[in-house]
């Protein structure tokens, strides 16, 4: 399925350089312009959050995570039981299976705060991109947030290109755009990862890539780096020109 119908490559990539030319697909500032939104006990404030204001309320919860203060909101059993009926997350996730990289935690959010998608190598393989159509035609969220990390084993794998058993190098088809943009640079990989998996979400839906033009959903990246803690926001605007 793609999102841009039967348009060539080049058209693509102009729409695409458009949509992040308007701010729709961008990273978010690293904690400038945070939401005021208040933290009070297990609850958080995430009623009415536009697109930009969910990305900045993440990296408040991450700001809080890495200065040792998470205030570990919405992770207790009241809060399991208000959401039980009905979820309504504010983000959604295209994260990486590795058992480093715990979301909620990472981002100091609890039950019913975000739509987590998992898969080595954070990759938008059609089955996540299914699920993150969901999360944003049915549950409405706000954000999709593609996040890598340092140290990915599935990156340095791809990069390796050594024979692997099983299905895992089914995984691989989908990261080594990112190998060749990084000219073989694992590190330099993980961000290109990020980047290239974000617009085959756009490119690969045409539900997202409508709510995205419409300026109802917002596309952001970044790296949760496994020594400090930090997610680092990666600019999604030149993705396409990279691959």
């Amino acid at each position: 399925m793609c999102g841009t119908g039967s348009m060539g490559l080049t058209n693509r990539r102009r729409w695409l350089s458009g949509i992040a030319a308007s701010g729709w697909i961008a990273a978010g500032a690293g904690g400038a312009g945070i939401a005021s939104r208040s933290v009070s006990g297990a609850q958080t404030e995430t009623a009415g959050l536009g697109p930009q204001d969910a990305v900045d309320f993440l990296y408040a919860g991450n700001a809080r995570f890495v200065a040792g203060q998470s205030a570990a909101p919405n992770r207790d059993i009241a809060r399991l039981r208000e959401v039980a009926p009905r979820q309504t997350p504010f983000a959604a996730f295209l994260g990486c299976a590795d058992s480093r990289v715990p979301i909620e935690i990472v981002f100091d959010q609890g039950f019913g705060d975000l739509f987590v998608t998992r898969i080595a190598g954070n990759v938008a393989a059609t089955e996540n991109i299914a699920s993150l159509e969901f999360a944003t035609h049915a549950l409405g969220v706000k954000v999709i947030y593609v996040l890598g990390h340092t140290s990915c084993g599935a990156v340095a794998a791809a990069a390796k290109a050594e024979p692997v058993p099983g299905q895992i190098s089914a995984l691989f088809q989908h990261i080594r755009p990112a190998i060749r943009a990084a000219k073989g640079d694992p590190v330099l990989a993980v961000r290109e990862n990020v980047r290239i998996q974000a617009q085959t979400l756009v490119e690969g839906s045409t539900v997202i890539a409508s709510l995205v033009s419409a300026g109802s959903v917002l596309v952001a990246g970044g790296i949760f780096d496994l020594e400090t803690g930090r997610v680092e926001p990666v600019d999604l605007g030149d993705a396409e020109m990279r691959r």
